[in-house]
């Protein structure tokens, strides 16, 4: 068989091409494990001391405990329902070491309490227990 340059250029086409893919399956491949494993768990407590609520934001992705928005509600029924109970609060967690932390401060309603924090991309949505807050 002759070669020709239509056959040598064709040749080196297809090797390129083949590398390419060879390079974006090991990129894959090696990929950091989290990026497919998933949103991170997030985990967030409340606490009272009187009228004054607090708490933290818990995960084990740094970027998931600092900049979330954090809703306060006060319970009206027997279990939590944010579309009836009350949104009492607002903040936005701080990162503090490896955990986010916020407060609401002195409400001035004593009562049932818990808060809520939206999905954001890489960490899931998280909602805390019941507490009640007494004067």
């Amino acid at each position: 068989m002759i070669r020709t340059k239509t056959n040598t250029a064709l040749g080196y086409m297809t090797f390129a091409i083949c590398l390419l893919a060879a390079v974006a399956l090991a990129i894959l491949a090696l990929a950091d494990p989290a990026l497919s494993a998933g949103p991170a768990k997030t985990t967030l407590t409340i606490r009272a001391q009187g009228l004054d609520l607090s708490g933290t934001v818990q995960s084990s992705k740094l970027r998931c405990v600092g900049n979330r928005n954090v809703r306060l509600y006060k319970q009206r029924g027997t279990t939590q329902n944010p579309s009836v109970d009350n949104q009492i609060a607002m903040d936005t967690s701080e990162r503090q070491g490896n955990r986010g932390v916020w407060s609401t401060g002195n409400t001035g309603l004593s009562g049932r309490f818990y808060v809520r924090t939206a999905r954001v991309p890489g960490c899931t949505a998280a909602v805390s227990k019941t507490i009640r807050a007494v004067r």
